[in-house]
């Protein structure tokens, strides 16, 4: 009895980093601090030199004014004693006065040095500190353009620097900026200008004919290759309905969500199978969930197209017999967290990011499928990215997918 093989393993992701890391990523400090670094080693080098010539010229100027002005030639009973010199072993009195003089010549440049090290490190730790604040406020323009690069990032493209000051590098660069984000706003203005028009131009005709043909389909009386007709033509014009919307929804889905609500996936989720269930029955598939509370800041509609697409594709790319589809929300590390796991067909690791492209299917062709017009993932990770999300996909072993979405909360 001829045994069936087992289906292939896809083969794996590569986990690594093609990236070249540093050796140390710890001496890799921030502009801030090697600035820091820069006018407090400046500082430290010019009072290391300045320390060094004024040792050097007391110590000349010690010298110098250490000749004896005159000299004993014969004293009877002459006692000398002194607390800071130490105890002379000579007989010879103007020996002895020569080597107390180099003792204290010594101990002043001993205490000049001493003090004036302390000096220097005092003024060393006042040197770093206020080269960190110098540091910060040359640093300042550029911490107002990232603040503005940011807000731009949530499509706020009305945001400009409009640094004031005098023309350096820096101002030049700020304008530089407020002019290409000029050019970026009218850009995109001009695109959603052109949804727009496209949108209701596009709906328009598909709208006339689908009434149409809904209004001879209706007609008892009409032959069968009509009606036969009319039928193949009104699942073409649903096809392109859809295709209008999808592209639609994922132009306006690549920007930023501005207005947010508290939203529930767990309610999103259950929408969504619910939705999905009579089609997943017609084919055999077996849906279950395990949908717990997890509320996010979000547009609800955007979300809810978001559990939708990945239970449609999860049921229409599923297996032909004992098929199943399971789907969990919960809170991970902080995190909101929708998965949806299939079977279906093996999916090599390395197709992985070509499904999130629009108009890409697994081994199909761009318009060989009825699973729908190729769109599905594409907007679920552009509504993902909205909302400042992730998603991910990994190959189940034996076949299928495992669809993990995070949202913040």
């Amino acid at each position: 009895m001829a045994t069936t093989p087992a289906p292939p393993q896809a083969p794996p992701k590569p986990t690594w980093d093609p990236r070249p890391q540093p050796p140390f990523p710890w001496l890799r400090p921030t502009i801030r601090i090697r600035l820091t670094l820069l006018y407090g080693g400046m500082f430290l080098i010019a009072g290391i030199l300045l320390l060094s010539i004024i040792y050097l010229l007391a110590a000349q100027a010690i010298n110098t004014g250490n000749q004896p002005l005159f000299k004993i030639v014969s004293f009877s009973s002459l006692k000398v004693s002194s607390e800071n010199c130490p105890a002379i072993n000579t007989t010879d009195f103007n020996q002895a006065i020569s080597q107390c003089a180099d003792h204290q010549r010594q101990v002043a440049l001993d205490n000049l040095l001493s003090r004036s090290l302390l000096a220097l490190l005092g003024l060393a730790v006042i040197a770093f500190a206020f080269g960190y604040a110098m540091a910060g406020r040359v640093l300042s323009p550029l911490g107002r353009i990232t603040r503005t690069a940011r807000a731009v990032a949530g499509s706020d493209l009305s945001r400009r620097i409009e640094l004031d000051g005098p023309d350096d590098e820096l101002k030049e660069l700020a304008d530089t900026f407020d002019d290409m984000l000029e050019r970026l706003q009218r850009a995109f203005t001009a695109q959603q200008r052109f949804v727009g028009n496209a949108s209701h131009e596009l709906r328009t005709p598909l709208a006339i004919n689908r009434t149409l043909l809904e209004v001879q389909l209706s007609d008892p009386n009409a032959p069968v290759e009509l009606q036969q007709l009319g039928k193949t033509l009104l699942a073409t014009n649903e096809r392109s309905e859809q295709l209008v919307e999808g592209l639609l929804l994922l132009a306006r889905s690549d920007n930023q969500i501005v207005e947010r609500k508290p939203v529930d996936l767990a309610e999103v989720a259950s929408q969504a199978i619910d939705q999905v269930h009579a089609e997943a029955e017609a084919k055999g598939v077996r849906i279950t969930g395990e949908c717990g509370p997890a509320v996010v800041q979000g547009n609800g509609v955007l979300l809810e197209r978001i559990a939708l697409n990945l239970v449609q594709n999860a049921v229409r790319y599923n297996v032909a017999e004992d098929g199943w589809v399971e789907v969990t929300t919960d809170v991970r590390h902080g995190q909101a967290v929708l998965s949806v796991s299939n079977t279906g067909p093996v999916v090599p690791a390395y197709e992985i990011d070509n499904l999130f492209e629009p108009f890409r299917r697994l081994r199909t062709e761009r318009t060989g499928s009825d699973k729908g017009v190729g769109l599905g993932l594409s907007i679920v990770r552009s509504v993902t990215r909205a909302h400042g999300g992730h998603i991910s996909a990994q190959p189940r072993e034996g076949g299928g997918l495992v669809m993990r979405v995070t949202l913040p909360m």
